[in-house]
C-alpha cells in the first residue's frame, strides 16, 4: 500500500508528542507500505537536513512545505471569518494546498493519512480512501485551558472550544478511518457513532528508554516540551503548591525541569531548589540522574508519553488522575496518583522516604509499560484497518 501522510510538524526532533507519534508510526508503518511524507514547518530553527537524514530510511519521498508568518496571519483572519478553529487556519494556506494536491497527483497514493485534525482541511473532501488521527480530543482540552484562563484570555479560549468541537464532529464522516490515543479521549468525543474511532495508543522505544545505573542528582524530574500550555501549567503547580509542602519536611529536594523551549513561567520557576534545563541532546539523561518521576496534569488531554518513557526507565512515577486515565495504570501499585497538592506532595515524600515502596512502584511500573505499550503492536491495528478500507 502506498500512503500520503501529511504531518503538521516536522516529525523530528522527537521533542513534542505529536512529532513522537508520527515518527514512530511512519517507522513502523514503512516495513510493509511505501511512504509518502509531506510535513509542514512554522519553526524556521528546525534543521531539515538534519530531519530528511533521520527519516529518508523510512519515506520513498519526503517533502517540507514552510508554513510562512505572513501567510499564517492570512490564514487565522480567514479561518475567523469561516468559523473554522483557529489551528486550522494557522496550518492552512492556499499555497500549500496547491502543493499537497500536486504531490498527490504525482504519487497516486492507495490511503491518505492526515495527522490531527489542524491538517484535516487540506484533504477532507478528496475522494481517495483517508485516515484522520485525531490523537487527542483538541475541544476538550481547550475548554479545560478556558476553565483556568484569565478573564481576558476565557472567550478567546471559550470560542476556539465551540469551533473545535462543531469540526470535531463536522469532519467525522470526511474519514474512512478514526484513529485516538485513548478511551477516555474517545468517550469525550462530539460524535454520536465515537465508537466508530479506533483507539491507537502509543508505545515506548523500550530498547532505547532502559534503566541505567547512574549516581542521582536530582529528587524529581519533570520532562515535556516547556512551551505546551499543560506542561507550563504542571510547572506552576509544583513550584506554588506541591513543591512547599515538601520541603517542609525535606527541605534539600531538588526538582529537575527538562525539556525543550521552556516558557517564562518555567524559567520564572527556578531556583536553587528547582532546576530548569531547557533543550537537552538526551532527555535520558533526566530520567537516569533522578529518583522520581513526576507529572501532575491538570489540563490536557491524550496520553502522556513522558510517563512511558520514565516508567520504562523503571522510575517511580506519579501523576494526576486526570492523566492516568489515559495511561491505565493501577493506583498505589504500577504508580502513585495524587487527587491534590497535598496529595502529590505526599507520595513524593513516601518515594523519597521508603526505600522498598518506591523500588515496588518502579518495577511494577516497568513491568506495565513493557506489557502493554508497544509501537508496532499499536500501530499494526491501524495498519490493518487502512488495509481494509483503502
Amino acid at each position: 500500500m502506498k500512503l500520503f501522510i501529511l504531518l503538521p510538524r516536522i516529525p523530528y526532533p522527537l521533542e513534542k508528542g505529536d512529532k513522537l507519534r508520527a515518527y514512530h508510526q511512519i517507522k513502523q508503518l514503512s516495513k510493509h507500505n511505501e511512504i509518502v511524507l509531506c510535513a509542514l514547518n512554522d519553526d524556521p530553527k528546525v534543521n531539515e537536513q538534519e530531519a530528511f537524514q533521520a527519516l529518508q530510511p523510512y519515506c520513498a519521498s519526503i517533502n517540507f512545505l514552510p508554513l510562512r508568518k505572513t501567510r499564517i496571519l492570512f490564514g487565522l483572519v480567514r479561518a475567523f471569518f469561516k468559523g473554522l478553529p483557529l489551528q486550522c487556519g494557522y496550518f492552512y494556506n492556499r499555497k500549500n494546498a496547491k502543493k499537497v494536491d500536486s504531490l498527490i497527483e504525482k504519487h497516486q497514493p492507495d490511503m491518505l493519512f492526515g495527522q490531527l485534525l489542524r491538517v484535516a482541511e487540506y484533504i477532507r473532501y478528496k475522494t481517495i480512501p483517508k485516515t484522520i488521527d485525531y490523537q487527542d480530543v483538541f475541544s476538550y482540552g481547550m475548554k479545560r485551558r478556558a476553565d483556568i484562563a484569565s478573564f481576558v484570555t476565557r472567550p478567546i479560549f471559550n470560542m476556539e472550544y465551540r469551533r473545535l468541537r462543531r469540526y470535531e464532529a463536522a469532519i467525522f464522516d470526511d474519514f474512512d478511518v478514526r484513529t485516538i490515543i485513548s478511551e477516555p479521549d474517545r468517550q469525550l468525543f462530539p460524535h454520536p457513532d465515537k465508537d466508530q474511532i479506533l483507539i491507537i495508543p502509543n508505545g515506548v522505544d523500550h530498547d532505547f528508554f532502559k534503566p541505567q545505573e547512574r549516581e542521582k542528582k536530582y529528587d524529581l524530574v519533570f520532562t515535556g516540551n516547556m512551551s505546551y500550555a499543560p506542561n507550563v501549567n504542571a510547572v506552576e503547580y509544583l513550584a506554588e503548591e506541591i513543591l512547599p509542602h515538601v520541603w517542609k519536611q525535606l527541605p534539600e529536594v531538588k526538582m529537575y525541569i527538562a525539556g525543550a523551549s521552556p516558557d517564562p513561567r518555567v524559567k520564572k520557576a527556578a531556583c536553587d531548589r528547582i532546576i530548569v534545563s531547557g533543550w537537552l541532546d538526551d532527555i535520558r539523561d533526566a530520567y537516569a540522574q533522578s529518583k522520581v518521576f513526576i507529572a501532575p496534569m491538570r489540563i490536557g488531554t491524550g496520553l502522556q508519553n513522558k510517563l512511558l518513557e520514565a516508567m520504562s526507565m523503571r522510575l517511580p512515577a506519579i501523576t494526576s488522575p486526570l492523566a492516568n486515565a489515559s495511561l491505565g495504570a493501577i493506583p498505589n501499585q504500577e504508580i502513585l496518583i495524587g487527587n491534590n497538592a497535598e496529595e502529590m506532595a505526599q507520595n513524593i515524600i513516601t518515594l523519597l522516604t521508603d526505600t522498598a515502596k518506591a523500588e515496588q512502584i518502579a518495577q511494577a511500573g516497568y513491568d506495565f509499560t513493557n506489557r502493554v505499550y508497544d509501537w508496532g503492536k499499536a500501530t499494526a491495528i491501524m495498519e490493518k484497518a487502512m488495509i481494509v478500507r483503502s
